[in-house]
């Protein structure tokens, strides 16, 4: 009898035991699935919604809130529908876009860099090009990008590269981030159907800064040495690399007209250059390259930086170099009527201007900010 009893035992206990495991393994499979749904509802709600347009361009009516250049940028180039590009680094994001839109009856979207390198601009220019007949492209030329790196940036600067290239399969930290989710969807969401967003000021920063003198004289920080000059061909090398960039661009899109511009930086930064030793060598980059792009049909170029009336007021800019929309604007007005157009025969004379307003900038206007101790110094120990 107690063999028996022992026996039943056994028998109950290993048929719990099977029972338990079963359950433990439906468990698991229950616990599995209901995750892997999970995991794709976020996917596709993410997907759906694609706050960085990555897939696609807005649905179910939402708006275009562009705000974060480095994760949207290149995804709108790729899937919205346009016919004019606006590129170049911060000081181009306040362009209205509506305004080239009405001038030139063109849909215009904005290509931006913060740093405004070559290399990085016509790498978003080539994502555009690659899916779109464009127009116009409107190139905003900073100074700095004629002399710097002529390889692309974005990865050494830790921009979320998954977001650049056409490989699906490694777009998981996009579909499964708990910020898209949870920020920037509903952030899209509210701007599209709350309050006045306006598409057209995509990447704009204005309406968050303050422009005035006490403003730009609080971010300069002047060198209190003067150094020599640098020779005039310093910057030779990169800028050859540079303008091969650009000429490859326009080479390859003979029909689209490119209108390229120097923007009017402060003259707190030709100060700042002229101490710095570099006005001469930048001044030769800026004619090297004006002269090199003007062989081509397809090209206009402006000049905005000795505009004296916007350069010289430092109640146009945050800083040496961020100006307010009104300047945007301004330097578009100019566009349409032909003003400060540079030809090729007028070149040099434009560059000699810069050069005389440089020099008017040491003479005449920084002596007072000197005399009224308004000037920030930048020394070693601070």
């Amino acid at each position: 009898m107690r063999a028996l009893l022992r026996v039943y035992d056994n028998t109950n206990f290993m048929e719990f035991g099977m029972r338990s495991q079963n359950n433990s393994k439906k468990f698991i499979i229950k616990l599995l699935a209901a995750t892997l749904i999970c995991l794709l509802l976020i996917a596709f709600v993410v997907f759906l919604f694609d706050p960085f347009y990555h897939y696609h361009k807005p649905w179910f009516g939402l708006k275009a809130v562009l705000s974060d250049k480095e994760y949207q940028c290149v995804g709108s180039l790729k899937n919205f529908d346009y016919d004019t590009l606006l590129v170049g680094s911060s000081v181009m994001e306040n362009n209205d876009n509506s305004w080239y839109d009405s001038a030139y009856g063109v849909k215009s979207i904005k290509a931006i860099r913060s740093y405004g390198a070559t290399a990085d601009l016509c790498y978003l220019m080539d994502v555009a090009f690659k899916g779109h007949d464009i127009r116009y492209v409107f190139y905003n030329i900073d100074p700095s990008s004629l002399y710097g790196e002529t390889k692309t940036t974005f990865e050494s600067t830790g921009c979320p590269m998954y977001l650049y290239d056409d490989n699906p399969f490694n777009d998981t930290p996009y579909l499964f981030n708990k910020d898209v989710l949870l920020e920037k969807i509903p952030y899209e969401v509210a701007n599209s159907f709350v309050g006045d967003y306006d598409e057209n000021l995509s990447y704009n920063w204005a309406k968050w800064k303050s422009f005035g003198a006490s403003d730009a004289l609080g971010l300069y920080f002047r060198s209190p040495e003067i150094k020599d000059m640098l020779p005039s061909d310093s910057f030779d090398d990169a800028l050859e690399g540079n303008i091969d960039l650009l000429t490859s661009e326009i080479e390859a899109h003979p029909d689209t007209q490119f209108i390229f511009f120097y923007p009017p930086y402060s003259m707190l930064w030709w100060d700042m250059t002229f101490r710095e030793g570099e006005t001469e060598a930048i001044l030769h980059c800026e004619e090297e390259m004006s002269k090199t792009l003007l062989k081509y049909d397809n090209v206009k170029l402006f000049c905005f930086q000795s505009e004296r009336d916007v350069v010289t007021n430092l109640d146009n800019y945050m800083d040496t170099i961020h100006f307010s929309p009104e300047i945007n604007h301004l330097m578009l007005e100019h566009m349409i009527s032909g003003e400060y157009e540079v030809t090729m025969d007028g070149v040099e004379g434009v560059i000699a201007d810069v050069r005389a307003f440089s020099d008017e900038v040491q003479r005449d206007h920084m002596p007072y900010y000197e005399e009224n101790e308004l000037l920030n110094y930048a020394y070693e120990d601070d």
